[in-house]
């Protein structure tokens, strides 16, 4: 089975099918993953099989990392589109990210100021204040949201807490007035003998739903691209993902769509 890790706390940079020219930060170590969720499609693997053993980076250290990179990047006369919190796992776990996040501010002013910051969350830590207020400040705050059914999301995400449902969800995804960009994992296929499917039109509808309460600046809408840790899965079809797509577009949202 294919996966893939990052062995450095900044890496790229990458042509994301999202972001453009994208230099990546790693917040979690870098020898495994560490993540809130354990999504059974997740490029870096299944968080059982990927175990840690060495420590977080330190706000200093991801700091120090970024500079080099952004001074070299400037000397060679290449820009980034976008710096994006990404890596072995959830960003906003690391206890240090909105210092972080202040950090990365400033360096990219200094740097490439055109940049945009991201971070691509699972949406677990937004009920905590400083990780709220942190995300508030980026350009691209995007968050997760796979599907509206409590049932759905465990099979598809597999959060670590028994408390994180999707009223828990909607309503931290409410609070942000719309500052964010919503991101959702299309598929289909079979998981220990049940179907996976989050494009019924029942999903799809409460998803519409639940987007005209959200309010998005954006939504990002994906596929499989990789091998998942978990077989038996699939990607959506082109043509299901642009008839997605523009049922939202319908509702008025900007929707983007990556194969």
């Amino acid at each position: 089975m294919s996966t893939i890790l990052f062995d450095k706390i900044v890496f790229g940079p990458i042509h994301s099918r999202r972001l453009g020219v994208s230099l990546g930060i790693n917040l979690l170590p870098v020898d495994g993953k560490l993540c809130s969720f354990n999504c059974i499609y997740c490029e870096c693997g299944l968080n059982e099989t990927h175990r840690t053993r060495t420590a977080l980076p330190t706000r200093e250290e991801v700091k120090e990392a970024l500079i080099e990179k952004l001074a070299s990047m400037q000397k060679e006369g290449i820009a980034p589109d976008v710096i994006t919190f990404a890596g072995n796992g959830e960003p906003t776990i690391h206890p240090k990210f909105a210092g972080i996040i202040d950090d990365t501010i400033e360096v990219r002013n200094r740097f490439f100021p055109k940049a945009k910051i991201a971070v691509l969350s699972n949406a677990t830590q937004i009920d905590k204040e400083e990780v709220f207020q942190a995300l508030n400040k980026i350009e691209d705050n995007i968050l997760k949201l796979d599907s509206v059914l409590d049932s759905r999301i465990q099979q598809l995400d597999c959060p670590n807490s028994p408390s994180f449902t999707f009223e828990k969800l909607l309503k931290g995804l409410k609070r942000f007035q719309g500052n964010l960009i919503i991101q959702t994992m299309f598929l289909k296929g079979e998981y220990q003998g049940k179907s996976v499917d989050n494009t019924t039109e029942k999903e799809i509808t409460g998803w519409l739903n639940a987007l005209k309460e959200i309010k998005p600046k954006q939504v990002m809408i994906y596929t499989i691209d990789r091998e998942t840790p978990v077989k038996g899965l699939r990607k959506a079809s082109p043509e299901e993902m642009e008839a997605i797509a523009e049922k939202a577009r319908k509702e008025g949202f900007n929707v983007t769509v990556s194969l």
